[in-house]
């Protein structure tokens, strides 16, 4: 019984030990039994599980040093912690806590970190880390923070830009965070070749709004281009309870008078895509509004304009834009981006009504003195003589730094004296070429197409003019100039091909080579205009006592033509052919200084009495034009006059004003084909030897004399 009891007693204890290798036994043939790929998988699993299992309860705090070494050497610039660090998987996303931490700079920046907080505390999604091209942070926590964001003076590089010191500056890349929490964090920015400075503070706050968890406040101060700005604004991040829940933006940024409002949503704290924002812009001049984005545009009065904001992929987008500048409304929409690190802007704008005065700054004039002084606004006084062509310089600087396609187009255009409609612009701006391709506007019945080229690639800018006027209705067309449409059926067309050097319009043209013509086809012309411009007082005063002074003129050819070098224009040719006269005329005008200086002259087809023939002469400048009818040719012919009618009797002073009318007809050929002086013919084929020869002389043969060259050259190029 005794030896029976023992080995009933000794069974419950070798039992387990029996079980328990029997259960080993048998995981291990289930595992053998699973194919390889299964067992390698699992194997997998295991040791990552054991990685994360070890992070976990460690809180990986024995990575510090290897951290600061690998991450270091990888973006090359010295990493520190000097309090607590913690890495782990917390359980999905990577819990990331690291105090006193810092990120040392370059040697050239202005400061000695790049990064430095008492505390940053963050949620990283893990697979953003291996795919995509942003870092996902469901959570960030910074206390004291500083970041500092700095340009290369000669704007090559940046302190953003991580990994090897030489490389080229890289745009900032922001991390996708989805809610913060921010404590006496600085943001600071530098751009020595925008001249662009900002400090931004953020703090956070508890929300009012039970639907948000926070307020992050953000205040700062700055400066662009020396012009102060100020930014204040707000932030709400959603309450986690609160579903689909957005990030609440408000901000404003202020410089003087311009103010930019920005209100609406955001998916994540710095997830701008998907974004749904109002902005709503009013200063006094648009232009400093665009030199934040670092792009020149011309001078606006004072407008107010909104949009709705939202960015898609790399570009933002303000579309449903709608505003007016000045007295003129403009609607549309435009993208910005910056493909390849340059900003590049495209935009689809129409205008219903553009009054004068906001059009006067396209064309580089001052729409504000413009409005106070009228037409008389458009001129200023250099060295004592009226200038009419503007004389501000492009912004080269600021078309180097971007790019550009626009179309435009106006409906109709507000002012008295200036019958232009249904304006279309397509501009371009390529790495410093801007063109003007195709320009085109309706004016008077008649449709003017042009292209313009500003190149400003090299130094001096240079700028390609080609101006097409189709035929347009001379009545229409000269109507406020007191050409009465009824009986005149002429037309005018015409074309401008120019090139010059300069940043200003005023220099461009002072420099121009190239011609300028205006042909006038076959068409009838109301009598008092052409005979008072002939100043044939014979026919003139015939048909005033026949009471017939609205009979029409027949033109049968003309053309107005001068040949342009180095910005002084000569007459090439003046020539004028109707049923009973021929009008030539000589001379020229210099964009130079703007001086006129042209004779036009009448001979008749018929012998004519009382005709004043002697040349008409056209003075002054562009902007106080003047009129000479009295010339010395017709002095000493008064002269002859008053003579005969001492020694005769009055009919014999006649004699001196008689036109034998010798003129000789003009073949239209060339005229039509806006040929130049030498290329004119008589109608019998025979060259004209009455139109000169290309040059601003005044006598027919078109040589001058010394006396008068050396007047035009004091007049023309302001030699003394």
């Amino acid at each position: 019984m005794v030896d029976g009891d023992a080995q009933i007693s000794e069974s419950p204890a070798h039992a387990p030990r029996a079980g328990y290798r029997a259960h080993a036994t048998a995981l291990r043939e289930r595992w053998r039994r699973l194919p390889w790929p299964v067992r390698l998988l699992l194997g997998i699993i295991g040791f990552l599980f054991a990685i994360w299992l070890i992070l976990f309860i460690t809180k990986g705090r024995f990575l510090k040093s290897p951290f600061e070494q690998i991450l270091g050497t990888r973006l090359e610039r010295e990493v520190r912690v000097g309090g607590d660090f913690q890495l782990y998987f917390a359980p999905i996303s990577i819990k990331f806590r690291a105090e006193k931490a810092r990120i040392a700079n370059l040697p050239w920046a202005s400061q000695p970190d790049l990064f430095r907080a008492d505390l940053i505390d963050a949620r990283i999604a893990p697979l953003s880390l291996i795919f995509g091209d942003k870092v996902r942070l469901p959570w960030l926590e910074l206390r004291n923070g500083a970041v500092d964001l700095e340009w290369s003076r000669d704007h090559k590089h940046n302190t953003w830009t991580l990994g090897d010191p030489k490389a080229d500056g890289k745009p900032m890349v922001f991390p996708l965070i989805t809610q913060a929490r921010l404590a006496g964090t600085t943001l600071r920015y530098r751009d020595p070749r925008l001249q662009l400075n900002a400090d931004i503070g953020f703090e956070t706050v508890r929300a009012k709004d039970t639907r948000f968890i926070s307020d992050i406040r953000l205040s700062g101060t700055g400066s662009m281009r020396s012009k102060p700005f100020t930014l204040k604004g707000s932030l709400l991040s959603p309450n986690a309870t609160v579903s689909r829940g957005k990030n609440s933006l408000q901000l404003r940024a202020q410089a003087g008078a311009t103010v930019v409002d920005v209100t609406g949503t955001l998916p994540g704290a710095t997830q701008l895509e998907g974004s749904d924002l109002r902005l709503v812009t009013r200063g006094p001049n648009l232009t400093l509004l665009f030199d934040f984005l670092g792009a020149a545009i011309p001078d606006t009065r004072a407008y107010r304009f909104t949009s709705a904001l939202t960015k898609v992929g790399d570009e933002w987008r303000f579309t449903k834009l709608q505003g007016r500048f000045g007295a003129s409304d403009l609607a549309g929409r435009f993208t910005a981006s910056l493909p390849d690190g340059r900003l590049l802007l495209k935009a689809d704008l129409s205008t219903q009504t553009l009054d004068i005065i906001d059009a006067a700054p396209f064309f580089g004039y001052d729409p504000e003195k413009i409005e106070k002084q009228g037409a008389a606004g458009a001129i200023e006084t250099v060295q004592g003589t009226p200038r009419l062509l503007p004389d501000t310089p492009l912004r080269v600087d600021a078309i180097r730094n971007s790019d550009a396609e626009v179309t435009y187009s106006v409906k109709r255009v507000r002012a008295e004296r200036v019958p232009i409609s249904d304006i279309a612009l397509t501009l371009k701006l390529d790495r410093s070429l801007l063109t003007l391709s195709p320009l085109t506007f309706d004016m008077s019945g008649g449709h003017v197409a042009s292209d313009i080229e500003i190149n400003a690639r090299g130094t001096p800018v240079r700028t390609s003019y080609d101006i097409r006027l189709a035929p347009t209705p001379m009545g229409t067309l000269l109507a406020r100039w007191g050409v009465e449409q009824s009986g005149t059926t002429g037309t005018i067309k015409g074309r401008v091909q120019m090139t010059g050097m300069g940043d200003t319009l005023h220099d461009s043209l002072a420099t121009a080579n190239g011609r300028i013509a205006v042909i006038l086809p076959a068409g009838t012309m109301w009598a008092r205009n052409v005979q008072l411009s002939e100043l044939d007082i014979g026919t003139f005063a015939t048909k005033m006592f026949a009471g017939k002074l609205k009979d029409p003129v027949q033109i049968n050819c003309g053309l107005i033509a001068f040949t342009v070098r180095n910005g002084v224009a000569a007459a090439d040719p003046i020539l004028i052919d109707t049923k009973k006269n021929v009008m030539t005329g000589r001379g020229g005008f210099s964009f130079r200084n703007e001086s006129l200086d042209i004779a036009f002259r009448a001979d008749s087809k018929k012998i004519s009495l009382f005709s004043g023939q002697s040349p008409i002469g056209i003075n002054g400048y562009f902007a106080r034009p003047g009129m000479s009818v009295i010339s010395p040719e017709l002095l000493a012919r008064s002269g002859v006059a008053a003579g005969l009618a001492v020694v005769g009797t009055p009919l014999a002073a006649v004699i001196a004003f008689a036109d034998v009318g010798d003129a000789k007809g003009a073949a239209c050929g060339p005229i039509l084909s806006g040929a130049n002086a030498i290329a004119q013919r008589t109608k019998r084929g025979n060259p004209r030897d009455d139109v000169g020869q290309g040059t601003t002389a005044k006598d027919e043969k078109g040589k001058g004399s010394k006396s008068e060259q050396k007047r035009q050259d004091k007049k023309f190029l302001g030699i003394f």
